[in-house]
Protein backbone atom coordinates (compact mmCIF):
# COMPACT_ATOMS: atom_id res chain seq x y z
CA UNK A 1 0.00 0.00 0.00
CA UNK A 2 1.55 3.55 -0.62
CA UNK A 3 2.10 6.49 1.47
CA UNK A 4 -0.51 9.42 1.34
CA UNK A 5 -1.02 13.08 2.52
CA UNK A 6 -1.50 12.74 5.99
CA UNK A 7 -4.18 14.92 7.72
CA UNK A 8 -4.96 13.75 10.87
CA UNK A 9 -2.75 12.85 13.96
CA UNK A 10 0.65 12.91 13.58
CA UNK A 11 2.88 11.36 10.59
CA UNK A 12 4.95 8.65 10.70
CA UNK A 13 7.39 7.31 7.70
CA UNK A 14 5.76 4.35 7.08
CA UNK A 15 2.29 5.78 6.20
CA UNK A 16 2.64 9.00 5.36
CA UNK A 17 4.79 11.31 3.10
CA UNK A 18 6.67 13.64 5.38
CA UNK A 19 9.84 15.65 5.33
CA UNK A 20 11.95 15.85 8.74
CA UNK A 21 10.65 17.90 10.97
CA UNK A 22 13.46 18.30 13.05
CA UNK A 23 14.66 20.06 9.87
CA UNK A 24 11.85 23.38 10.29
CA UNK A 25 13.14 23.60 14.11
CA UNK A 26 14.05 27.33 14.94
CA UNK A 27 16.40 28.40 17.72
CA UNK A 28 16.81 24.84 18.41
CA UNK A 29 19.81 23.04 20.26
CA UNK A 30 18.76 19.64 20.83
CA UNK A 31 21.96 17.64 21.92
CA UNK A 32 23.21 20.56 24.33
CA UNK A 33 19.55 20.42 25.84
CA UNK A 34 20.57 16.88 26.44
CA UNK A 35 24.26 17.16 27.49
CA UNK A 36 23.75 20.45 29.81
CA UNK A 37 20.52 19.07 31.52
CA UNK A 38 18.33 21.96 30.34
CA UNK A 39 14.93 22.48 30.41
CA UNK A 40 13.53 24.27 27.15
CA UNK A 41 9.94 25.03 25.24
CA UNK A 42 8.93 24.18 22.21
CA UNK A 43 5.88 26.26 20.85
CA UNK A 44 4.35 26.65 17.30
CA UNK A 45 0.65 27.02 15.62
CA UNK A 46 -1.41 23.92 16.01
CA UNK A 47 -0.86 21.28 13.56
CA UNK A 48 2.61 22.38 12.07
CA UNK A 49 4.21 19.10 13.15
CA UNK A 50 5.10 19.72 17.13
CA UNK A 51 3.24 15.99 17.98
CA UNK A 52 5.46 14.61 14.69
CA UNK A 53 8.37 15.82 15.67
CA UNK A 54 8.57 14.89 19.56
CA UNK A 55 7.84 11.25 18.39
CA UNK A 56 10.47 11.42 15.75
CA UNK A 57 12.63 12.71 18.46
CA UNK A 58 11.97 10.22 20.46
CA UNK A 59 12.69 7.40 18.54
CA UNK A 60 16.06 8.74 17.61
CA UNK A 61 16.78 8.48 21.30
CA UNK A 62 15.54 5.63 21.98
CA UNK A 63 17.42 4.12 19.14
CA UNK A 64 20.92 4.86 20.93
CA UNK A 65 22.10 3.31 24.16
CA UNK A 66 22.99 6.85 25.52
CA UNK A 67 19.24 8.22 26.86
CA UNK A 68 15.57 7.23 27.59
CA UNK A 69 12.96 9.86 26.30
CA UNK A 70 9.27 9.39 26.42
CA UNK A 71 6.07 11.64 25.03
CA UNK A 72 3.30 12.58 27.54
CA UNK A 73 0.97 14.33 26.73
CA UNK A 74 -1.27 16.29 29.25
CA UNK A 75 -4.61 17.00 27.03
CA UNK A 76 -6.61 14.75 28.86
CA UNK A 77 -6.20 17.64 31.58
CA UNK A 78 -8.28 20.18 30.04
CA UNK A 79 -10.37 22.78 31.33
CA UNK A 80 -9.51 21.31 34.69
CA UNK A 81 -8.36 23.62 36.63
CA UNK A 82 -8.16 21.73 40.36
CA UNK A 83 -4.70 20.33 40.73
CA UNK A 84 -6.95 17.70 42.94
CA UNK A 85 -7.88 16.34 39.66
CA UNK A 86 -5.17 17.93 37.12
CA UNK A 87 -1.94 16.15 38.74
CA UNK A 88 -3.17 12.54 39.19
CA UNK A 89 -4.41 12.57 36.02
CA UNK A 90 -1.30 13.57 34.50
CA UNK A 91 0.74 10.70 36.82
CA UNK A 92 -1.87 8.41 35.06
CA UNK A 93 -0.71 9.89 31.26
CA UNK A 94 2.82 9.47 32.66
CA UNK A 95 2.30 6.06 33.71
CA UNK A 96 0.71 4.86 30.63
CA UNK A 97 3.30 6.43 28.00
CA UNK A 98 6.29 4.46 30.33
CA UNK A 99 4.00 1.51 29.96
CA UNK A 100 3.69 1.70 25.48
CA UNK A 101 6.93 3.80 25.12
CA UNK A 102 9.42 1.86 27.29
CA UNK A 103 8.37 -1.29 28.56
CA UNK A 104 6.75 -3.29 31.29
CA UNK A 105 10.40 -3.06 33.38
CA UNK A 106 10.30 0.99 33.42
CA UNK A 107 6.89 2.05 34.97
CA UNK A 108 7.26 4.31 37.64
CA UNK A 109 5.41 4.26 41.14
CA UNK A 110 2.35 6.26 41.83
CA UNK A 111 4.41 7.32 45.33
CA UNK A 112 0.97 7.85 47.97
CA UNK A 113 1.31 11.94 48.52
CA UNK A 114 -0.95 14.73 48.05
CA UNK A 115 -1.58 16.24 44.46
CA UNK A 116 0.85 19.18 44.94
CA UNK A 117 4.29 16.38 45.02
CA UNK A 118 2.79 13.76 43.21
CA UNK A 119 4.09 14.32 39.84
CA UNK A 120 7.17 15.39 41.21
CA UNK A 121 7.37 12.71 43.29
CA UNK A 122 6.69 10.28 40.29
CA UNK A 123 9.44 11.76 37.72
CA UNK A 124 11.76 11.05 40.73
CA UNK A 125 10.75 7.26 41.08
CA UNK A 126 10.72 6.84 37.10
CA UNK A 127 14.49 8.68 36.64
CA UNK A 128 15.57 6.19 39.41
CA UNK A 129 13.82 3.25 37.33
CA UNK A 130 16.00 4.11 33.72
CA UNK A 131 18.95 4.47 35.92
CA UNK A 132 22.11 4.40 34.76
CA UNK A 133 20.61 5.94 31.79
CA UNK A 134 19.45 10.00 31.98
CA UNK A 135 15.44 10.61 31.60
CA UNK A 136 14.34 13.16 29.18
CA UNK A 137 10.21 14.03 29.36
CA UNK A 138 8.56 15.73 26.73
CA UNK A 139 5.34 16.83 27.72
CA UNK A 140 2.85 17.84 24.81
CA UNK A 141 -0.29 20.44 25.27
CA UNK A 142 1.09 21.64 27.94
CA UNK A 143 -0.98 25.02 27.14
CA UNK A 144 -4.52 23.24 27.46
CA UNK A 145 -3.02 23.84 31.75
CA UNK A 146 -4.87 26.35 33.12
CA UNK A 147 -4.88 28.72 36.34
CA UNK A 148 -3.51 26.46 39.55
CA UNK A 149 -3.31 23.28 38.14
CA UNK A 150 -0.67 25.21 35.62
CA UNK A 151 0.82 26.64 38.60
CA UNK A 152 0.53 23.36 40.34
CA UNK A 153 2.39 21.52 37.35
CA UNK A 154 4.92 23.99 36.83
CA UNK A 155 5.86 24.43 40.31
CA UNK A 156 6.67 20.96 40.66
CA UNK A 157 9.45 20.75 37.78
CA UNK A 158 11.26 23.99 39.58
CA UNK A 159 11.11 22.05 42.44
CA UNK A 160 13.17 19.12 40.78
CA UNK A 161 15.27 20.97 38.51
CA UNK A 162 18.04 21.44 41.46
CA UNK A 163 17.99 18.20 41.79
CA UNK A 164 18.09 16.83 38.12
CA UNK A 165 20.42 14.35 36.85
CA UNK A 166 20.92 10.33 36.41
CA UNK A 167 18.38 8.33 39.07
CA UNK A 168 17.57 11.63 40.57
CA UNK A 169 15.01 13.58 38.37
CA UNK A 170 14.50 13.88 34.42
CA UNK A 171 18.07 15.87 33.20
CA UNK A 172 16.17 17.28 30.46
CA UNK A 173 12.28 18.47 29.97
CA UNK A 174 10.44 19.94 26.81
CA UNK A 175 7.20 21.97 27.60
CA UNK A 176 5.29 22.21 24.33
CA UNK A 177 2.44 24.13 23.11
CA UNK A 178 1.38 26.43 21.17
CA UNK A 179 2.31 29.41 22.77
CA UNK A 180 5.28 30.55 24.48
CA UNK A 181 5.37 29.58 28.33
CA UNK A 182 6.22 33.80 28.31
CA UNK A 183 2.79 34.53 27.53
CA UNK A 184 0.70 32.36 29.63
CA UNK A 185 -1.68 34.61 31.41
CA UNK A 186 -2.14 32.86 34.87
CA UNK A 187 -4.64 34.76 37.12
CA UNK A 188 -5.83 33.29 40.01
CA UNK A 189 -9.77 33.27 40.46
CA UNK A 190 -9.75 36.69 42.16
CA UNK A 191 -8.12 38.30 39.04
CA UNK A 192 -4.60 39.01 41.07
CA UNK A 193 -1.52 38.21 38.08
CA UNK A 194 0.70 35.87 40.02
CA UNK A 195 4.15 36.98 40.90
CA UNK A 196 5.71 36.89 37.41
CA UNK A 197 8.77 35.23 38.59
CA UNK A 198 7.15 32.48 39.40
CA UNK A 199 6.51 29.57 39.15
CA UNK A 200 8.55 28.44 36.02
CA UNK A 201 11.93 30.39 35.78
CA UNK A 202 13.95 27.49 34.26
CA UNK A 203 13.69 27.66 30.94
CA UNK A 204 16.65 27.62 29.47
CA UNK A 205 14.88 28.46 25.43
CA UNK A 206 11.84 28.81 23.36
CA UNK A 207 12.01 27.32 20.25
CA UNK A 208 9.61 26.95 17.24
CA UNK A 209 8.80 24.90 14.05
CA UNK A 210 8.09 27.32 10.95
CA UNK A 211 6.38 26.35 7.95
CA UNK A 212 7.09 24.30 4.54
CA UNK A 213 9.17 26.18 2.52
CA UNK A 214 9.01 26.60 -1.27
CA UNK A 215 11.68 23.32 -1.76
CA UNK A 216 10.00 21.67 1.18
CA UNK A 217 6.55 21.75 -0.74
CA UNK A 218 8.13 20.28 -3.80
CA UNK A 219 10.10 18.03 -1.78
CA UNK A 220 6.76 16.82 -0.27
CA UNK A 221 5.00 16.33 -3.42
CA UNK A 222 7.90 14.62 -5.06
CA UNK A 223 7.49 11.70 -2.94
CA UNK A 224 3.70 10.92 -4.34
CA UNK A 225 5.53 10.95 -8.14
CA UNK A 226 7.74 8.74 -7.21
CA UNK A 227 5.57 5.90 -5.24
CA UNK A 228 2.43 6.51 -7.46
CA UNK A 229 3.92 8.28 -10.77
CA UNK A 230 1.58 10.64 -10.35
CA UNK A 231 2.83 14.47 -12.02
CA UNK A 232 1.90 18.02 -10.18
CA UNK A 233 2.28 20.23 -12.68
CA UNK A 234 5.16 23.28 -11.70
CA UNK A 235 2.35 25.98 -11.71
CA UNK A 236 0.04 23.67 -9.26
CA UNK A 237 2.99 23.34 -6.99
CA UNK A 238 3.86 26.71 -6.33
CA UNK A 239 0.05 27.62 -6.46
CA UNK A 240 -0.27 25.31 -3.06
CA UNK A 241 2.41 27.01 -1.70
CA UNK A 242 1.31 30.47 -2.13
CA UNK A 243 -2.22 29.47 -1.13
CA UNK A 244 -0.81 27.92 1.96
CA UNK A 245 2.45 30.15 2.79
CA UNK A 246 3.45 26.61 3.62
CA UNK A 247 1.40 25.70 6.31
CA UNK A 248 1.74 22.16 6.61
CA UNK A 249 -1.88 21.24 7.34
CA UNK A 250 -3.03 23.15 4.60
CA UNK A 251 -0.71 21.70 2.06
CA UNK A 252 -1.70 18.27 3.11
CA UNK A 253 -4.83 18.68 2.76
CA UNK A 254 -5.06 20.33 -0.71
CA UNK A 255 -2.45 17.97 -2.14
CA UNK A 256 -4.71 14.98 -0.84
CA UNK A 257 -7.71 16.36 -2.03
CA UNK A 258 -5.89 16.54 -5.17
CA UNK A 259 -5.52 13.08 -5.36
CA UNK A 260 -8.14 11.49 -3.90
CA UNK A 261 -11.02 13.18 -5.01
CA UNK A 262 -10.10 15.60 -7.81
CA UNK A 263 -8.06 13.87 -10.17
CA UNK A 264 -7.20 10.34 -8.36
CA UNK A 265 -4.05 9.06 -8.55
CA UNK A 266 -4.55 6.06 -9.93
CA UNK A 267 -5.81 8.11 -13.09
CA UNK A 268 -2.16 8.95 -13.50
CA UNK A 269 -3.56 12.32 -14.78
CA UNK A 270 -1.47 15.34 -13.89
CA UNK A 271 -2.79 17.93 -11.41
CA UNK A 272 -2.98 21.24 -12.50
CA UNK A 273 -3.70 25.00 -11.42
CA UNK A 274 -7.64 24.18 -12.19
CA UNK A 275 -7.54 21.26 -9.80
CA UNK A 276 -6.16 22.81 -6.61
CA UNK A 277 -8.24 25.84 -7.03
CA UNK A 278 -11.11 23.01 -6.70
CA UNK A 279 -9.31 21.54 -3.87
CA UNK A 280 -9.34 24.54 -2.35
CA UNK A 281 -12.87 26.06 -2.42
CA UNK A 282 -13.83 22.38 -1.31
CA UNK A 283 -11.26 22.78 1.86
CA UNK A 284 -13.43 25.76 2.48
CA UNK A 285 -16.55 24.35 2.18
CA UNK A 286 -15.99 21.13 3.80
CA UNK A 287 -14.52 23.25 7.24
CA UNK A 288 -12.51 20.62 8.32
CA UNK A 289 -11.52 20.29 12.21
CA UNK A 290 -8.48 22.97 11.53
CA UNK A 291 -10.89 25.18 9.87
CA UNK A 292 -13.25 25.06 12.28
CA UNK A 293 -11.00 25.83 15.32
CA UNK A 294 -9.56 28.65 13.56
CA UNK A 295 -13.44 29.98 13.28
CA UNK A 296 -13.84 29.48 17.28
CA UNK A 297 -10.91 31.67 17.82
CA UNK A 298 -12.22 34.30 15.47
CA UNK A 299 -14.94 34.90 18.75
CA UNK A 300 -12.10 35.66 20.88
CA UNK A 301 -12.20 39.53 21.88
CA UNK A 302 -8.44 39.78 21.76
CA UNK A 303 -8.75 38.07 18.40
CA UNK A 304 -10.94 40.23 17.07
CA UNK A 305 -8.67 43.32 18.41
CA UNK A 306 -6.50 42.22 15.94
CA UNK A 307 -8.23 40.63 13.16
CA UNK A 308 -10.40 43.62 12.66
CA UNK A 309 -8.12 45.95 11.93
CA UNK A 310 -6.13 44.14 9.62
CA UNK A 311 -9.68 43.50 7.50
CA UNK A 312 -10.37 46.73 7.38
CA UNK A 313 -7.17 47.92 6.73
CA UNK A 314 -6.29 50.53 9.18
CA UNK A 315 -3.48 51.87 10.63
CA UNK A 316 -2.71 51.28 13.59
CA UNK A 317 0.64 52.13 15.28
CA UNK A 318 0.61 49.54 17.96
CA UNK A 319 -1.21 46.54 16.38
CA UNK A 320 2.27 44.90 16.16
CA UNK A 321 3.00 45.35 19.70
CA UNK A 322 1.58 43.56 22.81
CA UNK A 323 0.40 39.97 24.13
CA UNK A 324 -2.60 40.31 21.47
CA UNK A 325 -0.90 40.41 18.48
CA UNK A 326 1.89 37.46 19.95
CA UNK A 327 -1.04 35.25 20.96
CA UNK A 328 -2.50 35.69 16.85
CA UNK A 329 1.21 35.08 15.68
CA UNK A 330 1.90 31.88 18.39
CA UNK A 331 -2.25 30.87 16.92
CA UNK A 332 -0.70 31.11 13.37
CA UNK A 333 -3.52 32.65 12.07
CA UNK A 334 -1.20 36.29 11.35
CA UNK A 335 2.51 36.98 9.93
CA UNK A 336 4.42 40.22 10.33
CA UNK A 337 5.51 39.73 6.64
CA UNK A 338 7.97 42.19 5.22
CA UNK A 339 6.58 44.23 8.47
CA UNK A 340 3.60 44.62 7.50
CA UNK A 341 0.51 42.55 10.12
CA UNK A 342 -1.19 40.79 7.31
CA UNK A 343 -3.57 37.17 7.84
CA UNK A 344 -1.04 34.36 7.62
CA UNK A 345 -2.14 32.74 4.07
CA UNK A 346 -4.72 33.42 1.13
CA UNK A 347 -6.67 30.18 2.88
CA UNK A 348 -6.73 31.95 6.08
CA UNK A 349 -7.88 35.06 4.28
CA UNK A 350 -10.40 33.99 2.47
CA UNK A 351 -11.91 31.34 5.38
CA UNK A 352 -11.82 33.95 8.07
CA UNK A 353 -14.59 36.60 6.07
CA UNK A 354 -16.56 33.57 4.77
CA UNK A 355 -16.80 32.20 8.43
CA UNK A 356 -17.78 35.58 10.13
CA UNK A 357 -20.33 36.82 7.20
CA UNK A 358 -21.63 32.83 6.72
CA UNK A 359 -25.36 33.63 8.63
CA UNK A 360 -25.46 36.88 6.11
CA UNK A 361 -25.15 34.58 3.33
CA UNK A 362 -27.67 32.42 3.87
CA UNK A 363 -30.12 35.27 4.59
CA UNK A 364 -29.29 36.83 1.54
CA UNK A 365 -32.32 35.72 -0.78
CA UNK A 366 -30.89 34.64 -4.35
CA UNK A 367 -31.18 37.98 -6.02
CA UNK A 368 -34.34 37.57 -8.89
CA UNK A 369 -33.04 40.66 -10.96
CA UNK A 370 -30.84 40.17 -14.16
CA UNK A 371 -27.97 40.53 -12.63
CA UNK A 372 -25.99 38.57 -15.84
CA UNK A 373 -25.86 40.21 -19.17
CA UNK A 374 -26.43 38.26 -22.28
CA UNK A 375 -23.05 36.80 -22.93
CA UNK A 376 -23.02 35.06 -19.34
CA UNK A 377 -21.02 37.80 -17.41
CA UNK A 378 -22.16 39.60 -14.23
CA UNK A 379 -24.32 42.79 -14.74
CA UNK A 380 -21.91 44.45 -11.28
CA UNK A 381 -23.31 47.84 -11.84
CA UNK A 382 -26.96 46.42 -11.28
CA UNK A 383 -25.60 44.41 -8.49
CA UNK A 384 -24.04 47.33 -6.59
CA UNK A 385 -26.72 49.64 -7.42
CA UNK A 386 -28.72 46.60 -5.44
CA UNK A 387 -26.63 45.88 -3.16
CA UNK A 388 -27.24 49.54 -2.33
CA UNK A 389 -31.03 49.34 -1.81
CA UNK A 390 -30.61 46.12 0.37
CA UNK A 391 -27.99 47.78 2.41
CA UNK A 392 -30.64 50.41 3.27
CA UNK A 393 -33.43 47.93 4.39
CA UNK A 394 -31.06 45.51 6.64
CA UNK A 395 -27.86 47.22 7.43
CA UNK A 396 -28.87 48.61 10.71
CA UNK A 397 -30.52 45.59 11.92
CA UNK A 398 -28.25 43.24 10.74
CA UNK A 399 -24.84 45.37 11.94
CA UNK A 400 -26.34 45.00 15.50
CA UNK A 401 -26.33 41.22 15.68
CA UNK A 402 -22.42 41.36 14.02
CA UNK A 403 -19.63 40.99 16.52
CA UNK A 404 -16.80 42.51 13.77
CA UNK A 405 -18.71 45.95 13.18
CA UNK A 406 -15.95 47.80 11.95
CA UNK A 407 -16.27 45.70 9.39
CA UNK A 408 -19.36 44.83 9.00
CA UNK A 409 -19.85 46.93 5.53
CA UNK A 410 -16.76 44.82 4.37
CA UNK A 411 -18.66 41.28 4.94
CA UNK A 412 -22.10 42.17 4.32
CA UNK A 413 -20.81 43.54 0.76
CA UNK A 414 -18.96 40.22 0.30
CA UNK A 415 -21.57 37.93 1.79
CA UNK A 416 -23.80 39.65 -0.99
CA UNK A 417 -21.63 39.09 -4.08
CA UNK A 418 -20.82 35.67 -2.49
CA UNK A 419 -23.99 34.54 -2.82
CA UNK A 420 -24.21 35.72 -6.43
CA UNK A 421 -21.10 33.74 -7.70
CA UNK A 422 -21.35 30.83 -5.25
CA UNK A 423 -21.09 27.72 -7.52
CA UNK A 424 -20.65 29.79 -10.69
CA UNK A 425 -17.38 31.89 -9.82
CA UNK A 426 -15.40 33.06 -7.15
CA UNK A 427 -14.70 36.23 -4.88
CA UNK A 428 -10.96 36.47 -4.05
CA UNK A 429 -9.65 38.73 -1.20
CA UNK A 430 -6.60 41.04 -0.30
CA UNK A 431 -6.66 43.21 3.09
CA UNK A 432 -3.68 43.45 5.50
CA UNK A 433 -3.31 46.76 8.26
CA UNK A 434 -2.33 49.52 6.60
CA UNK A 435 -3.62 49.57 2.97
CA UNK A 436 -6.49 51.58 3.83
CA UNK A 437 -9.03 49.58 2.08
CA UNK A 438 -9.89 45.80 1.05
CA UNK A 439 -9.48 44.83 -2.88
CA UNK A 440 -11.72 42.03 -3.95
CA UNK A 441 -11.55 40.26 -7.20
CA UNK A 442 -14.74 38.61 -8.52
CA UNK A 443 -14.30 36.05 -11.24
CA UNK A 444 -17.56 35.15 -12.97
CA UNK A 445 -18.27 33.25 -16.93
CA UNK A 446 -14.22 34.07 -17.37
CA UNK A 447 -14.53 37.58 -16.43
CA UNK A 448 -12.34 39.52 -13.57
CA UNK A 449 -13.85 42.23 -11.75
CA UNK A 450 -11.57 44.56 -9.10
CA UNK A 451 -13.35 46.15 -6.47
CA UNK A 452 -11.51 48.29 -3.74
CA UNK A 453 -13.83 48.28 -0.78
CA UNK A 454 -13.21 51.46 1.51
CA UNK A 455 -14.79 53.35 4.59
CA UNK A 456 -15.26 57.30 5.22
CA UNK A 457 -15.81 58.26 8.46
CA UNK A 458 -16.99 61.91 8.45
CA UNK A 459 -18.12 64.17 11.11
CA UNK A 460 -21.68 62.41 11.04
CA UNK A 461 -21.65 59.84 8.76
CA UNK A 462 -19.74 56.68 8.02
CA UNK A 463 -19.67 55.71 4.12
CA UNK A 464 -18.85 52.85 2.35
CA UNK A 465 -17.13 53.93 -1.10
CA UNK A 466 -16.67 50.83 -3.55
CA UNK A 467 -15.10 51.17 -6.98
CA UNK A 468 -15.03 48.78 -9.84
CA UNK A 469 -11.43 49.38 -10.58
CA UNK A 470 -11.46 46.67 -13.72
CA UNK A 471 -14.56 46.68 -14.93
CA UNK A 472 -16.23 43.45 -17.36
CA UNK A 473 -16.53 44.62 -20.81
CA UNK A 474 -18.95 47.41 -21.72
CA UNK A 475 -18.94 48.32 -18.50
CA UNK A 476 -17.96 51.67 -17.47
CA UNK A 477 -16.13 52.62 -14.00
CA UNK A 478 -18.26 53.54 -11.60
CA UNK A 479 -18.38 54.59 -7.89
CA UNK A 480 -20.87 53.41 -5.51
CA UNK A 481 -21.79 55.43 -2.15
CA UNK A 482 -23.60 53.94 0.69
CA UNK A 483 -24.33 55.98 3.78
CA UNK A 484 -24.87 54.74 7.19
CA UNK A 485 -25.55 57.12 9.84
CA UNK A 486 -23.12 56.94 12.66
CA UNK A 487 -21.55 58.43 15.66
CA UNK A 488 -18.19 60.45 14.66
CA UNK A 489 -15.21 59.44 15.67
Amino acid sequence: MSRFFNTTGPCNPRDHYMLPPAERLINAQLSRYIKDKLYWVLHAPRQTGKTTFLQSWMREINSGNQALAAYVSVEICQGITDPESAMPGIVQEIVSAARQQLGPGLIPPIPDVTPVSVLKGTLQQWAAIVAPKPLIVLFDEVDVLQDQSLVSFLRQLRSGFADRGVGLFPVSIALVGMRDLRDYLIRLKDGVALNPGSPFNIKEDSASIGNFSRTDVNKLISQHTEETGQQFEPNAIELIYELTRGQPWLVNSLAKKCVWKIVPEESKAPVTVEHVLKAKEMLIQDRAVHLDSLAERLKEPRVKKIIQPIMTGESEPNLAEGDDFRYCLDLGIVSADNGTPQIANPIYREVIPRTLNQGMQYAIPLPEFKWCRENGTLDMAALLKRFQAFWRRNADLWEQKSNYTEAFPHLLLMAFLQRVTNGGGRVEREYAAGRGRMDLAIEFAGTWTIIEIELVHPSSTRIIEFRTMIPAPAMNPIMEVVEKNAPSR
